[in-house]
């Protein structure tokens, strides 16, 4: 596996509110605040490129860069550069490469915009959600119809190159028929890629403490499977390919940061709660602020060495299959047998071959024709393994609890 990442995941956790479904590692500052008059932002800006100065270096240049949050769009273009001015100085940002940043409707301005579009980024992921005022006040979103419409006009203007659109199905209320309405909208704004995004109602959110999986005012279980096939018969329709169990693209819009992590690549993590997985060993760096810093100081004092725990080959092993059976492409049969050897495809096999029968599971010969259920015996050594559209995305967790359940050790 190469351990030279290429890829820097960058983590800002400002945001107006909390959503009700979030979990993330934020940080609330309230409405009017920005990067360019609130002083716990620059402040962390200053501690994260402090951050990024101290990390080693593999002496490869990044080919994706991806500003995640929070509300990265709450920075001021003056930080943004930095920040991206601190990455090109201490590892290199390749030329033609993908630079992607969340925002939320509401939160930037056309000279704004402008001012990131300049420092370099050349991707967004507009956190749209929904596309009703009702569930966007359900959900504690701080944006509203309007606003959505305006971030896209503003997009529009200033020639974004790639633009995302994000949505949530299985909202509190949320019917089939607006699930379907937000999914038309979106298709009709015409980003070149959307994401659909099942919501998951976390212990710890406004949502958990208020909510129980499954009873209303949540969408039943067989509503919200109805909501993902539904979602894969609209915009497949419109010309997105299903690319990844949640995310659909034009063709040659696929986003290339995600994907390294689908595919189990190395990437460097910068920022609170950010994660890293470099030289085989993951690690996550603290979910507050406060410990955050003092963590910074330590990795400072430590002379930029991260103490993270290395996988085993059966880590490695268990992810590249959770990660890769999420892609259309599959997994490569030849690439499994290349690293972990041939007596692991016929326990996979021994697993997945009921999935299958049923047309949840498909194998791919090395020219792309998919094998019949005549399949008999262990996997190919070549060729590829992957999930049927739409129902083995949907059955996903159960396929690979049984992978895992073989497969794991203890």
């Amino acid at each position: 596996m190469c351990d030279k990442p290429t890829s820097a995941y960058v983590h800002i956790p400002f945001c107006r509110r909390r959503c009700y479904y979030c979990d993330f590692p934020i940080s609330v500052v309230g409405d009017g605040q920005t990067g360019s008059n609130s002083h716990p932002i620059a402040e962390y800006v200053a501690v994260l490129c402090r951050e990024i100065k101290i990390a080693p270096t593999l002496n490869k240049s990044l080919q994706t860069v991806f500003f995640g949050g929070g509300t990265p769009s709450l920075l001021s273009v003056a930080q943004l550069q930095q920040i991206i001015d601190t990455l090109d100085e201490h590892f290199g940002i390749a030329e033609g490469a993908e630079i992607s940043m969340e925002m939320d409707p509401g939160t930037f301005t056309k000279e704004q915009l402008q001012g990131y579009r300049n420092a370099g980024v050349n991707r967004i992921s507009l956190g749209v959600q929904a596309f009703q005022e009702q569930l966007l006040v359900a959900c504690g979103r701080s944006h509203d119809l309007n606003d959505i419409f305006a971030a896209v006009e503003l997009i529009r203007q200033v020639g974004v190159p790639d633009f995302s659109l994000d949505l949530i199905s299985g909202l509190p209320h949320q019917t089939m028929e607006e699930w379907q309405a937000s999914l038309v909208a979106a298709v009709e704004i015409a980003p070149n890629h959307i994401s659909c995004y099942d919501l998951v109602v976390e212990p710890v959110t406004a949502f958990g403490r208020k909510y129980n999986p499954g009873q209303n005012p949540l969408p039943a279980d067989e509503t919200t499977a109805d909501m993902y096939r539904l979602a894969q018969q609209i915009l497949t329709s419109a010309g997105y390919q299903h690319y990844e169990v949640s995310n659909y693209a034009l063709p040659g819009h696929q986003c290339r940061h995600n994907r390294v992590y689908w595919e189990n690549r190395p990437y460097y993590g910068f920022g609170m709660g950010a994660a890293s997985y470099v030289g085989g060993c993951r690690f996550t760096r603290p979910r507050r602020k406060d410990e955050y810093y003092s963590w910074v100081e330590e990795f400072i004092k430590a002379g930029g060495v991260l103490a993270g725990g290395e996988l085993s080959e059966n880590d490695v092993l268990l992810e590249t299959l959770m990660l890769g059976m999420r892609l259309a492409d599959g997994l490569s049969l030849a690439g499994l047998t290349e690293e972990f050897g041939e007596e692991i495809l016929a326990e996979i096999w021994v697993t997945v071959e009921p999935y299958y029968r049923k047309g949840w599971v498909e194998v791919m010969g090395i020219e792309g024709q998919v094998l019949g259920v005549e399949l008999v015996g262990d996997l190919p050594m070549d060729g590829w393994l992957r999930l049927n559209d739409p129902e083995g995305f949907l059955f996903s967790n159960s396929i690979l609890a049984d992978l895992f359940s073989r497969l794991g050790e203890g």
